[in-house]
């Protein structure tokens, strides 16, 4: 047995109801886009380096047989146990893959699902429920992480003479608790399925697939090296990109590990990518500046039996613009003087490592989301720009302009147990009451619900007198006065003054009252 290591490697007024949610629809809409395309970005991504990994695998494996037909006595140990990983990291491939068409049928409906699924081919990307409901409610969740410890620890045992292989499957493969923003200890299970949406889950999914299909090939080469064949590896050489990820952010470096399967440990090989010879290990890093599919070929140089022979290998990594999710969990306009809650987030990048600037507005975090409060003398639009640690540099990921306006006048209602009357004959005893009062609300179906304090009012009684009242409540001179009139008399309160949290003061729409 060889010692050689693998390479390092988100029932009133019901016209009115459905008015407010068109239009709320119509106002995040592109909001909703952009999130939405960029988890297609990164699933189409990662389904392109799956293609390219398994395909690399293949290549492996018809080494490994070429290595069998030559010298079975020394290959066929490990050809069997390579045999063996192919099949386990086929299962848990599929196992993920009937995982993810189950939740798209809960959601999409159940002729939905055809052998393969993306997020682009989903009709309702931003569902949250599925998720939810099927991989913690239902408890798959849980049986997704057993597979995957499973999946771990048996790919740990083939290569347990290789710590370095060990420690890097470990690392990807971990289903250790996590925190979330308020420090708290979430499970592995909450952090993929807790109401994400369903794009951002299949996103993940396909994730684990990739790195399955990652160590399927890592392992299998670190086998193949095991087979101590030089011979049979000298006659039947190939050259092999591992790419770290071939999807790259502009500005980024793209970082690729060039292989030569089965290199005699005594021989070093020289490696050159377009013509120039690159770091002995066989690493190749270039800043990404296009965008787009980018190429690249080289050579692998090595000796045998006294003669240089040269491999030839093509190489692509996608470059992607650097793009920000943004959006406003109330509307894509901003209040002035009002905590706005945001949602900002960037494919690929943990929070942890967002920084969130915008002019003449203060910023602060708050669990998942981020409160910003635009300045009272503000202009009409704000840009919000989205920064991100990217290996240790601070890059932009993307701004978008947002309209500011001041907060709209509420209504005046009468407060009576702490509920809020929208019916104008209201109950003397409930008149009389000083516990109830007059508050300034949005209703149950406002966009916004920003608090306003009411300052003062005047009561008009049908007799003619007229008293100003201080505060939100009737006074007593207000309150002996109601005492005296009739049932189907009209109190009406009005010059209802309010401040809201922007500190101006507004004055509200009168309110009439009958007493019933």
């Amino acid at each position: 047995m060889s010692g050689a290591k693998n390479c390092p490697e988100t029932p009133r007024q019901k016209m009115i109801g459905m008015m407010y949610l068109v239009l709320t629809a119509m106002l995040a809409l592109n909001v909703s886009a952009a999130i939405l395309n960029g988890y297609i970005a990164v699933d189409e991504s990662l389904h392109a380096t799956i293609e390219t990994t398994q395909s690399g695998n293949e290549a492996i494996y018809q080494h490994f047989s070429a290595a069998l037909a030559q010298n079975p006595e020394k290959t066929q140990e490990w050809y069997d146990k390579a045999m063996d990983v192919k099949k386990k990291s086929e299962e848990m491939y599929k196992y993920i893959q009937d995982f993810k068409n189950e939740m798209v049928r809960m959601a999409d409906g159940s002729d939905a699902v055809q052998d393969t699924v993306t997020v682009r081919d989903m009709k309702k990307q931003d569902d949250t429920n599925v998720p939810n409901n099927y991989g913690l409610n239902m408890g798959h969740g849980k049986e997704l992480k057993a597979k995957m410890n499973e999946f771990m620890d048996y790919l740990n045992e083939v290569c347990k003479e290789n710590p370095e292989l060990q420690h890097d499957i470990a690392k990807t493969f971990a289903t250790n608790p996590g925190k979330n923003a308020d420090g708290k200890e979430i499970t592995w299970e909450e952090t993929l399925f807790h109401e994400m949406p369903i794009c951002a889950t299949i996103t993940v999914l396909t994730k684990l697939q990739n790195d399955v299909c990652n160590y399927e090939g890592k392992v299998v080469s670190y086998l193949l090296s095991a087979t101590d064949a030089s011979d049979v590896r000298v006659n039947k050489m190939a050259a092999y990109i591992i790419p770290s990820s071939e999807y790259v952010i502009r500005g980024n470096k793209y970082h690729a590990q060039i292989i030569l399967a089965g290199v005699d440990s005594t021989k070093t090989p020289e490696y050159y990518i377009n013509g120039q010879k690159i770091n002995e290990k066989g690493i190749y890093e270039v800043v990404a500046s296009g965008t787009g599919e980018q190429h690249y070929k080289g050579q692998i140089a090595y000796q045998h039996l006294g003669e240089t022979v040269y491999l030839p290998f093509e190489g692509k990594y996608i470059v992607g613009e650097p793009t920000a999710t943004i959006s406003n969990t109330d509307l894509n306009i901003m209040y002035r003087g009002y905590n706005n809650p945001f949602s900002i987030s960037v494919p690929g990048i943990a929070s942890t490592k967002l920084q969130v600037r915008c002019p003449n507005a203060t910023i602060t975090k708050q669990g998942e989301l981020w409160i910003i409060k635009p300045s009272a003398s503000c202009p009409d639009k704000l840009s919000i720009e989205v920064l991100a640690d990217v290996d240790g540099r601070t890059a932009t990921m993307g701004s978008m302009l947002y309209r500011v306006k001041n907060l709209p006048k509420p209504d005046a209602y009468f407060e009576i147990n702490g509920q809020l009357s929208e019916d104008t004959k209201i109950a003397r005893a409930a008149l009389l009451n000083p516990k109830n009062k007059i508050v300034a609300s949005y209703g149950a179906d406002g966009l916004v619900q920003a608090k306003f304090s009411i300052t003062g009012f005047q009561v008009k009684l049908p007799t003619g007198a007229s008293f100003s009242v201080k505060g939100d409540q009737l006074d007593q001179k207000s309150l002996d006065a109601i005492k005296k009139l009739k049932q189907g008399n009209m109190v009406n309160l009005q010059y209802i003054k309010a401040v809201g949290p922007d500190g101006k003061e507004v004055q509200l729409r009168g309110l009439p009252i009958e007493l019933n």
